[in-house]
């Protein structure tokens, strides 16, 4: 056979109709065909019909199936599916569902001495009676089960899948093995045979898991709404239409409908009624970086912030090194940031802006202790009276580098990294849950950390993942960085890599690949001979391999004491910038933004002269794109205008 899909369930369900004892039902707003126990010999076909050019079944194959399935008695099982011989009893290639096991079936002459081998799934719970999807890939003695797309469930046999199955004059047989006894009771929306490779990475992508397709018989697929009356026929095909030139005029309820040509980015727009939707655009293309403000700092900053509060505007928060006079917030104004807000902070290292709900929040990490001894990190609420942010929660911290806030299942946290207690880098960081009796942050989770610098949160699908950049142990910043997978609620290690002083995760996508990026500070460790430079150190790149569910080094990259990456788009072209702070012998370090050449990997594309430079932020407004850099060694941070044709 070829490489498409055989889709069996089609070959019952033909396009002018549906076999008998067949019944179609919509259930969860997904259609599939019910299977009557009276003609079980009525739902089969010969697999010559789909085994055209050889009548051998293919050695490597995924099956899968979209099904429904209602509460199974137990001890009773229901096949899905089978293949047998005309002349025998017994299945050559079957699937069978009992509660909470899933069963494989097949025929192996050569291995078996003629017996059928069984391989099950144990803890496979498909009956609540909600729409699940089905992968299994078999490759000789391995066998691996996926459902709706969550960790595989890897079985490995003793009896390798025949590599030459005949199929001659035989039957596939739908819901059933030839008789009434054990015919499928569910709902059967997809049914299909792929030859030659594993469909787990060609189905599970990033929409509804449970009732994803790869080939659905026409009769089950969803049709379009039929129009109360001929509306085509009620309008002429020619009318007026408005096109307006020069700026960017209003978008109201008034526009709408209307178009915009922009001449100079030579783009059309159209009105929705709030906002200019891009019909047809020139895409933009990264020609040059040029220094667009001097932004003047309370003092050195560690980190910034960089966000929107809606219908108020585009604000950057700065952690400066000083108390006093603290960190400050900036508003951009006229197309400038301009001193909004000054906050006490203590050798404030980073800010974390998030929202729950309808309310706006504001985290600060504090390094040192406050004027009263006290080692305290705040969450700052914002006020729409006053607007401004208000103190609203203290949280104990020590020597706190990051937070990380991010939702899973509708819940809200916060993740504190903590850096160190006194001398000690090896301490517990902190994962607090949102308590919305309380309206207050509650600790949920600890993780050892070994002087963490930053978290990462992201999301693969459905699996939610934190990333933490470990330091320095005490001893050495060669030390593992570790990835953690959120499962049956909490964090569970999935991952290490070895890290070199790793002082930030960033994770990024380019269409369907996902990457996680390590910036590397230095490479010391007391117990071995020192290198020839600390700091002059490769940072890397990892690439997520869904074969292999784990992240595998991609691209190394040389980097100067590297403290932040930043990922960022300009059109259709992809890049990364990098924060390198100290060379070994001055903070005077090019910075460099790297463009994504596909084959190639990130090449340098642009050196952006830094001093001591700490982290990036990219941000866009009305007026074009922007990176926003700090200085770790001078009071000066720089806003650099993306200058694109």
């Amino acid at each position: 056979t070829d490489l498409r899909p055989l889709d069996i369930l089609s070959e019952l369900v033909p396009a002018g109709g549906l076999a008998h004892g067949m019944r179609v039902f919509q259930v969860q707003g997904a259609r599939g065909v019910q299977l009557a126990a009276s003609r079980p010999r009525a739902l089969c076909f010969p697999a010559s019909r789909l085994f055209v050019h050889c009548d051998r079944f293919p050695e490597e194959f995924s099956i899968i199936v979209t099904l429904r399935v209602l509460s199974v008695p137990a001890k009773r099982n229901e096949y899905v599916f089978t293949l047998m011989a005309e002349e025998s009893p017994g299945v050559l290639v079957g699937l069978r569902y009992a509660p909470n096991k899933l069963h494989f079936l097949f025929w192996s002459q050569e291995r078996a001495g003629g017996w059928q081998t069984r391989v099950t799934f144990p803890n496979v719970s498909l009956s609540d009676s909600q729409w699940h999807t089905l992968i299994l890939a078999v490759s000789g003695q391995s066998f691996s089960l996926t459902v709706d797309c969550s960790v595989p469930k890897d079985v490995l046999v003793e009896t390798p899948f025949p590599a030459s199955l005949s199929v001659k004059r035989a039957n596939f047989y739908l819901g059933n093995r030839r008789r009434r006894k054990g015919v499928f009771t569910g709902l059967l929306r997809q049914l299909v045979l792929l030859p030659g490779a594993d469909a787990t990475p060609r189905i599970c992508t990033p929409m509804n898991f449970k009732v994803v397709t790869l080939s659905v018989p026409s009769v089950l697929q969803d049709l379009p709404a039929k129009p109360a009356s001929n509306e085509v026929l009620r309008y002429p095909y020619e009318t007026d239409t408005k096109v307006t030139l020069g700026s960017r005029p209003p978008c109201t309820t008034q526009e709408k409908a209307q178009f915009w040509f922009n001449a100079s980015r030579r783009g059309l727009y159209l009105c929705n009624g709030s906002a200019w939707i891009s019909m047809l655009e020139v895409k933009q293309r990264l020609d040059y970086v040029e220094e667009y403000q001097n932004l003047v700092t309370n003092s050195e900053t560690m980190g910034v912030e960089v966000f929107t509060i809606p219908r108020v505007g585009l604000f950057a928060a700065t952690a400066n090194r000083y108390t006093p006079p603290g960190s400050a917030i900036y508003k951009w104004t006229d197309g400038k940031f301009v001193p909004y807000q000054n906050i006490p902070t203590y050798q404030a290292q980073s800010w974390k802006y998030f929202t729950i709900g309808k309310k706006i929040f504001l985290a600060v990490a504090n390094f040192e202790q406050n004027d009263r001894g006290q080692e305290l990190s705040v969450i700052y609420k914002w006020s729409r009276r006053k607007e401004k942010f208000v103190p609203y929660q203290r949280i104990t911290t020590h020597s706190a580098r990051d937070w990380e806030a991010f939702v899973i299942e509708g819940e809200a946290f916060l993740a504190v990294v903590n850096h160190r207690e006194g001398n000690n880098h090896n301490i517990d960081s902190v994962i607090y849950r949102w308590n919305p009796r309380t309206g207050l942050f509650e600790t949920n989770q600890t993780i050892p950390t070994s002087g963490a610098y930053d978290w990462e949160f992201f999301t693969i699908g459905p699996y939610s993942f934190l990333a933490v950049a470990n330091t320095f142990n005490g001893t050495s910043t060669k030390i593992y960085s570790h990835i953690y997978i959120w499962l049956s609620g909490s964090f569970q290690l999935f991952q290490s890599i070895l890290t070199f002083g790793a002082a930030d995760w960033e994770v990024f996508r380019i269409g369907d690949r996902v990457f996680l990026a390590v910036a590397n500070s230095h490479s010391y460790d007391s117990g071995m001979p020192a290198p020839s430079n600390f700091y002059a150190i490769n940072s890397s790149i990892y690439e997520l391999n869904v074969t292999a569910q784990m992240f595998v080094k991609f691209q190394d990259l040389l980097t100067y004491s590297a403290l932040d990456w930043e990922f960022f788009s300009v059109g259709d072209d992809s890049f990364l910038v990098v924060a390198n702070s100290f060379d070994g012998f001055t903070f005077s370090v090019n910075s460099i933004i790297y463009r994504w050449q596909g084959y190639e990997g990130f090449v340098a594309a642009h050196h952006l002269p830094t001093v001591g430079c700490r982290d990036w932020e990219a941000f866009h407004t009305a007026e074009g794109s922007y990176l926003l850099y700090t200085s770790a060694k001078e009071p000066l941070s720089k806003v650099l205008k993306l200058k694109t044709t």
